[in-house]
């Protein structure tokens, strides 16, 4: 029997798959896909963005430079200059409804609890690519891949999950689906799964044009949708306000997006052939709970929506290192009292969130006579500074804070990269997925108080390059600050701190 069955072998899958594995605890994952790279994974149509929140997650893993070599990205780039006290502006931003913004405009009171490291910006990856390095992450850590292995049946009791797939029966303490957007799992298990209707067929491609000029590159809005050109070649995405009706519904011949395309784009274009090519929709759906019993969900199955501003990826990475840590504490018996249920707790409002910025663009691009006057609108004050910044701070992912109960205005967010003097970094301590504590004055007042954590807490003190009038701090193997103080550290708020979030110390 494992410890953790995982169903889905994607980028959430796998990263979660790791997360649970540095515990030590025995993970399978099943994954239906025969190949673990096919054609539509690599660039351009399994082209994805990476967001600042995801690139600090692989940072904190150790899993940063791999990544972004495995992308093709500057490596040269990641990081900020090591005299540098303050974080640097953001060099880019993500798009809203198809409109580039500044990232110049971004208020620097933007960046509090923001200082310079390693993983400052996001950048473009494939599924391929980070699949690739998530998958050699797995197999170091001992999880068992197993392909061809497409769920048909799931049950539970009060200790066992048993788990059908490709004829076999698996069984395991617990299960996860991160089955993608028709989530076998998720089904077969009972969540109810609610949110709003398509209003558009989306379409990407990789296609052969005749004449490629006609079609000028970026979003491009129209009166009957949008098309988008990427420098990519032949790389083609359309949208249709069709109410979703032709998503999956018949066979995407070459004549049926030719004649998409043209009536989308106002031109005569002809496409010669088609290589690859997908539909999707907006629809925007969401588990209305991300646990029943011994079976979790996480990323694609426990919410889906339209690719629009890049989202979906980031959202399934921040899913699976917020539910990591807390089930290997699980499979250890350390995990305090309702500590699986702050996933939900934590990670529904995050994901309904996202929804809704979704939501908001799709209603944006729609067609029709008065969308021009609303896209200049919106564009006029998502184009102010305060507008630039409220895009930065939603997509960027590193403004989300959980309720976690404290008033003090950093717990419940992602903790700043905190630089000791000897030049070790907060996200270096992280990388083997434990909680740490930082002390930061001379005396070592909470030492022996974390010590009684062994195995679940890693202490670390001295001087910072800069404390930003902090004194001590209890980070969450997840990088979200769990406890902080201003002042001389108290022992025993602390001890209240790693009990809540760790379960009861060393005897």
């Amino acid at each position: 029997m494992y410890d953790v069955i995982i169903a889905g072998g994607g980028p959430v899958g796998l990263f979660l798959a790791g997360e649970v594995a540095l515990s030590g605890a025995s993970v399978l994952v099943l994954e239906r896909e025969q190949e673990a790279t096919p054609p539509w994974k690599t660039l351009p149509l399994g082209m994805r963005g990476l967001n600042a929140a995801s690139a600090e997650t692989l940072y904190r893993r150790g899993l940063l430079e791999a990544t972004a070599r495995a992308s093709g990205a500057d490596v040269d780039t990641l990081g900020a200059a090591p005299e540098a006290s303050e974080a640097p502006a953001p060099q880019d931003l993500s798009h809203f409804a198809g409109m580039t913004l500044d990232a110049a405009d971004i208020e620097s009171t933007a960046l509090r609890y923001r200082l310079p490291g390693p993983a400052m910006e996001g950048f473009m990856t494939s599924l391929a690519a980070i699949e690739h390095v998530l998958s050699e992450r797995a197999a170091t850590l001992g999880v068992e891949i197993v392909r061809r292995a497409d769920v048909t049946a799931v049950t539970q009791d009060d200790h066992v999950v048993t788990v059908t797939a490709a004829g076999r029966r698996y069984q395991g303490r617990w299960l996860v689906g991160c089955d993608g957007g028709r989530s076998t799992v998720r089904t077969l298990a009972g969540f109810d799964f609610v949110g709003t209707e398509p209003l558009f067929t989306g379409y990407v491609a990789q296609v052969t044009f005749a004449d490629p000029d006609r079609l000028p590159l970026g979003f491009n809005p129209t009166a009957n949708g949008m098309f988008l050109r990427t420098p990519f070649e032949g790389h083609l995405g359309m949208m249709d306000f069709d109410g979703g009706a032709f998503d999956r519904s018949r066979p995407l011949t070459p004549k049926h997006l030719q004649t998409v395309l043209r009536r989308i784009s106002g031109t005569d274009v002809t496409l010669t052939e088609v290589h690859l090519a997908s539909s999707f929709t907006d629809r925007a759906m969401q588990a209305t709970t991300y646990r029943r019993g011994r079976v979790l969900l996480a990323g694609d199955a426990a919410h889906i929506h339209s690719p629009l501003g890049g989202q979906g990826l980031n959202l399934g990475i921040g899913d699976a290192v917020n539910l990591g840590w807390k089930l290997a504490a699980a499979v250890r018996g350390t995990a305090p009292d309702g500590l699986l249920d702050t996933y939900t707790g934590e990670r529904h409002p995050v994901g309904a969130a996202v929804l809704d910025w979704s939501r908001a663009q799709v209603a944006t691009m729609k067609p029709g006579p008065n969308a021009p006057a609303l896209r200049r609108l919106v564009h006029d004050l998502m184009s102010t500074s305060d507008g630039t910044t409220h895009v930065y701070r939603t997509t960027s992912g590193l403004f989300n804070r959980y309720d976690l109960a404290d008033e003090q205005p950093l717990v419940g967010r992602t903790a700043p990269d905190f630089r000791f003097a000897d030049g070790i970094r907060l996200g270096e301590l992280l990388h083997r997925g434990r909680g740490v504590v930082l002390e930061f004055g001379a005396q070592r007042v909470l030492r022996d108080a974390a010590g009684r954590w062994k195995g679940r807490i890693r202490y670390a003190a001295g001087r910072a390059r800069n404390d930003l009038g902090f004194t001590a701090l209890l980070v969450r193997p997840d990088g979200v600050v769990a406890w902080a103080s201003e002042h001389t550290p108290d022992r025993e708020a602390f001890a209240q701190a790693a009990t809540r979030w760790f379960g009861a110390p060393d005897t």
